[in-house]
């Protein structure tokens, strides 16, 4: 008992505390659904995000404490996407036969999420700045962040929206492509990679090799296109909305 209270003294006066209950928060997401069979509704990243909030907010603390020992977690970020090219490379043969329908697809994507991101702010009264931060709701996080910084909008609310963006994409994402038919596994991925980045990309490789190799692609892909065009041309679209 009085080691697990030396632990325990030790662990919250450090910043290991919240680094050591992200791990655990989301491990037990993790295993709560594997037991469901993967149902959409129980995504353990949604899980993880609202037991985390929780406790901040009820433990009174703040996000820069918090982060101090989530930040090591944060780092990863990195190599995980970079491992992406893993299942990729797997399945290049397949890329490289759908080239054509591959960039088709992604600048479709890429358009669209932008146009009804911006379309949607703007009609329910938005201000610019709110606009510019919702834009690339679509793009992995640190980009979609470096892009709305470029753009006079806030980063931190960009983070939000893309994290909503990708646990909403990937929970309902399986379940709207198979009402609309879409059976084949490298338009699954490229829909789940284009709209919901790396959480939709998680729930691809999840589901099928295939999907997930076209995800990574599409999300990857997806984020160069955004970092390029949206600020180029975000004077037009600024001067439309306002």
């Amino acid at each position: 008992m009085n080691e697990f209270r030396d632990v325990w003294v030790y662990l919250s006066a450090s910043p290991l505390l919240h680094l050591t209950m992200t791990l655990a928060v989301f491990v037990a997401a993790s295993a709560v659904y594997r037991k469901m069979k993967l149902h959409p509704l129980l995504n353990p990243v949604f899980i993880a995000v609202a037991v985390i909030v929780a406790v901040l907010h009820l433990t009174k603390t703040d996000y820069e404490t918090y982060f101090e020992g989530a930040q090591f977690v944060h780092f990863l970020l990195g190599p995980a996407t970079v491992a992406l090219a893993i299942p990729l490379y797997r399945q290049f043969h397949r890329v490289r036969k759908s080239l054509v329908a591959t960039l088709v697809s992604l600048m479709c994507g890429s358009i669209t999420s932008v146009i009804t991101a911006i379309g949607c702010a703007w009609a329910f009264g938005a201000d610019l700045v709110s606009i510019s931060s919702i834009a690339a709701k679509s793009v992995t996080a640190p980009v979609a962040m470096g892009i709305s910084d470029q753009l006079g909008g806030l980063p931190s609310l960009t983070a939000v929206i893309v994290i909503v963006t990708g646990i909403v994409g990937a929970t309902i994402g399986p379940t709207l492509l198979n009402l609309l038919s879409v059976k084949d596994w490298s338009a699954r991925g490229m829909a789940l990679g284009t709209a919901s980045h790396g959480i939709g990309t998680a729930r691809a490789l999840q589901i099928n090799d295939i999907a997930g190799a076209f995800s990574g692609l599409a999300m990857g892909l997806n984020a160069l296109a955004t970092a390029l065009l949206l600020p180029l041309l975000w004077r037009l679209i600024a001067a439309m909305v306002q």
